[in-house]
């Protein structure tokens, strides 16, 4: 499907109305992009506003992302549902990481009992204790 130039206010409009929860399948069609580039544009405009998203043409450099200094007068409030998409993305994001977190636990845990395991026992005191050398 050959992608279509959306100004910055097409784009804002299609955001708007997938926070409304239209389908965006019927959205993309009707806009003729795919529905990545909607996920795109919503991912954009709840990290930045409006102003992240960018008109066609239009330089990287050009679109101040940072909100303005009195950001809540100036940004119209998300939809409750906005805050909660990012509130589940944040948990599956926290989630993610107690995961990663927990295997590497247990990993350390492993190499801890298996260090334990080849040490030799202190038999007499002032005897060393240490695992078997590694030389052959």
């Amino acid at each position: 499907m050959p992608r279509r130039r959306l100004s910055r206010e097409e784009k804002l409009a299609a955001v708007k109305r997938m926070l409304a929860r239209e389908n965006v399948v019927g959205l993309a069609r009707e806009l003729n992009v795919s529905r990545k580039m909607l996920y795109d544009w919503r991912g954009k405009y709840l990290a930045g506003g409006a102003a992240a998203l960018r008109g066609p043409g239009q330089p990287r450099k050009a679109v101040a992302v940072e909100p303005p200094p009195d950001a809540s007068a100036a940004a119209p409030p998300l939809p409750p549902h906005a805050e909660l998409v990012k509130a589940r993305a944040r948990i599956v994001e926290l989630e993610r990481k107690i995961g990663r977190q927990q295997l590497e636990l247990d990993f350390f845990q492993q190499a801890l009992r298996q260090v334990g395991d080849k040490r030799r026992p202190s038999d007499e005191p002032g005897a060393k204790t240490s695992t078997p050398s590694s030389r052959r």
